[in-house]
């Protein structure tokens, strides 16, 4: 008994600590660089059926959009400027995964509204996100908002909106992170960004 109220105070302790150590402001986040990995980390689709990073990454060369929500229009704007240029990612042999916070559930209201074709996936709990040093404390009066969007899960985070573009390996090749979340990459910059890597990796070969 004595053993299992101890683990359950320490990792107590290191939940506290984890969510203690996030950034009070979106401009103070410290995300991973170029030539670093994303973290392999769990997320759901939205039918519920948990999946691992690394098994989606494995699949092909990825363009991972991180977004705060469906509830921002912002967001929504440029997930759907991106859908614009998707047939041409996918003919330079490149993926588009999406991940937010939101929950399975309302995935599918985004994806069905914006008239999505390419992957979103449920971060609600914000593992990945907030391993990748791009999650920060969200203000107070969104906690409601994020609670409502998430099932429950979101202890009280935003992620700051951010591009990244990886290898198979989950190798970061490119990224664009800025924590002014009315700032966003335009799909035509990020079709040129993801055209010269594929030249580069066509190069190589």
């Amino acid at each position: 008994m004595k053993q299992i109220i101890v683990l359950t105070l320490f990792l107590g302790v290191v939940t506290f600590s984890l969510h203690a150590q996030l950034p009070a402001e979106a401009k103070d986040i410290s995300p991973l660089l170029v030539g670093e990995e994303l973290p392999f980390a769990g997320l759901k689709a939205p039918d519920g059926e948990l999946v691992n990073t690394k098994e989606l990454f494995a699949e092909k060369p990825s363009v991972v959009l991180i977004y705060r929500g469906g509830w921002c229009p912002y967001c929504n704007v440029h997930l759907s400027e991106v859908q614009e240029i998707e047939d041409e990612i996918i003919k330079l042999g490149y993926q588009i995964l999406a991940i937010s916070p939101d929950s399975p559930e309302n995935l599918e209201l985004t994806t069905e509204k914006e008239e999505l074709q390419y992957k979103l996936f449920s971060d609600a709990d914000g593992k990945f996100i907030k391993s990748a040093g791009i999650a920060f404390k969200a203000p107070q009066n969104y906690s409601s908002l994020l609670d409502k969007k998430s099932d429950g899960l979101n202890d009280g985070f935003l992620p700051v909106p951010s591009v990244f573009v990886v290898d198979k390996s989950g190798k970061i090749e490119f990224e664009h992170i800025n924590p002014d979340y009315k700032n966003r990459l335009s799909a035509k910059l990020l079709l040129s960004v993801v055209t010269s890597l594929h030249e580069i990796r066509e190069h190589q070969n």
